[in-house]
């Protein structure tokens, strides 16, 4: 199984071929899907910035501390295909299928000296995962910063440190979380005193540095933006929102959507994994502990795709611990583990979670653009309020929801207090749609949870039918679907 990870170029064209295959007609349909949120709330903008007027600094959306380097390869892509939605879902799967591959040479090296080929199993539940098979195919920054620090890993285990170092600036370009590889890297060998491969890694942090000082030179901020400093750091440290976030992080890492499988399995066998004592696991776990600190610390919306570098490594660790149980034991545990994966691609949580987590996304989606097209036949010359991402999505047809741009009043949500502030004499329609998933029988349901979330997350009922009538707004139509809603109200 080792001499597969040194093997020559065309063997791993074929293991690449063997994931990417099945990720691609898996995402088929979803192709020529429209973006979602951040995708056309930020990173497309970027690429399209970059790619119109040469700017690395974001200036038809508002700039961020993220670097600019997956909007870089997409503005690529668009300089010589030209700009479509379906060119930049294929441009993302091919991220992720290196992403599988990766994970399967990594866990070659990971499950030195166990038996069977447990290498094969950490791609395959990657790809079963939900929130791996949603990002795999979304212009955003996670999945590509999942695929560089496994290869980064990879290089480093194999001692590969020159181009493990050119991996991490690339890693820190794409992500300024990906500073933990570097430093990781070299904190091990100043430990060893070896101050020469040490060095390696610093050129990383001097990239990343560059970054900030362009983007405090163009913006005057460090972070981009005042707004994006207060929500992912001051906001984030208050001591209870903390609190709950390394609750959310532990319980989705290990616990939901069937981990807690795996999780209780490495619990009685960790001990007993001689595997888990090399080098390589050590550094490994440096990285993924460090890294699942950072944007646990950070990071206002607390999302879990951020944890996409720390899956794989949780997935190898879960296959060469079945390797020690006996196969009675091992394949029930393995089934239970996929099916519990496959089967959160398509069911809800009962409490609040990003809609690109699992399938909601693509209802999200669809919906917004069922309104989009509503709006493009009868809503012309009118002006529309609603709130962000969809006001991106109805000003500019480049995201695949209209075909024409359309005159927009943005609200910060839909409480009442807020469609009130936006001053409905501006607007002659209002779109509302479920912006957080609240299912009537949820945990939102409970008014002890509803005093918490509002104490400490300024949560507030969305606007009622019978509100929106008070303020002059009827409902012309409305689309349901998996418990979304998204509704249109006319002035009267």
């Amino acid at each position: 199984m080792r001499q597969i990870g040194r093997s020559a170029p065309v063997y791993l064209a074929v293991f690449f071929f063997l994931f990417a295959i099945p990720l691609f007609v898996l995402h088929l349909r979803l192709i020529w899907l429209p973006f979602f949120w951040d995708e056309h709330g930020q990173f497309i903008p970027t690429a399209l910035d970059i790619l119109r007027s040469g700017a690395w600094v974001a200036k038809s959306t508002v700039p961020n501390v993220h670097p600019p380097g997956v909007e870089a390869v997409l503005a690529l892509l668009y300089r010589v295909f030209g700009y479509s939605i379906p060119l930049t879902r294929i441009a993302m799967l091919t991220w992720a299928s290196f992403g599988l591959l990766f994970t399967f040479l990594l866990a070659i090296e990971l499950s030195a000296g166990t038996k069977g080929a447990p290498a094969f199993l950490p791609p395959l539940l990657l790809l079963a995962s939900p929130i791996f098979y949603m990002q795999s195919f979304m212009a955003q920054l996670d999945m590509p910063c999942m695929v560089l620090t496994l290869l980064a890993l990879l290089l480093f285990v194999k001692k590969e440190y020159f181009w493990a170092a050119g991996v991490c600036i690339a890693l820190v370009l794409v992500k300024e979380t990906g500073i933990v590889v570097p430093f990781i890297f070299f904190c091990f060998f100043v430990v060893r005193k070896d101050y020469r491969r040490a060095a390696l890694f610093v050129p990383a942090a001097l990239a990343l540095g560059g970054w900030l000082i362009l983007l405090h030179h163009v913006t005057g901020y460090w972070t981009g933006d005042p707004g994006f400093a207060h929500y992912n750091i001051e906001y984030a440290l208050h001591p209870v929102r903390l609190a709950l976030s390394i609750v959310r992080r532990i319980f989705y890492l290990f616990f939901a959507e069937m981990r807690v499988v795996g999780t209780v399995l490495l619990l009685f066998t960790a001990w007993k994994v001689k595997a888990f004592r090399s080098e390589a696991w050590t550094v490994t776990l440096a990285v993924s502990g460090l890294s699942f600190l950072l944007v646990t610390v950070l990071g206002g919306a607390e999302l879990e795709r951020y944890l996409l570098p720390v899956l794989p490594v949780f997935y190898i660790a879960v296959a060469v611990a079945l390797t020690t149980v006996r196969k009675t034991v091992a394949i029930p545990l393995t089934v239970a583990l996929f099916a519990g994966l496959i089967a959160c691609i398509f069911w809800n949580p009962p409490y609040p979670f990003p809609y690109e987590n699992n399938y909601a996304m693509v209802d999200f989606v669809e919906l917004q653009q069922a309104a989009g097209q509503y709006a493009d036949s009868q809503l012309k010359g009118k002006t529309i309020a609603s709130a962000w991402p969809f006001t991106a999505a109805l000003r500019n047809p480049d995201f695949g929801f209209v075909v024409s741009p359309k005159k927009v009043v943005e609200t910060n949500d839909f409480h009442l207090d807020s469609i009130r502030a936006a001053n409905p004499a501006r607007f002659d329609a209002l779109i509302t749609y479920t912006r957080t998933w609240q299912p009537a029988d949820g945990v939102i349901s409970n008014s002890l949870v509803r005093r918490f979330l509002t104490n400490f997350y300024e949560w507030q009922p969305d606007i009622t039918s019978d509100e929106c009538a008070a303020l002059g707004f009827q409902e012309a139509v409305s689309w349901t679907m998996h418990g979304q809603v998204i509704t249109v109200y006319l002035k009267q």
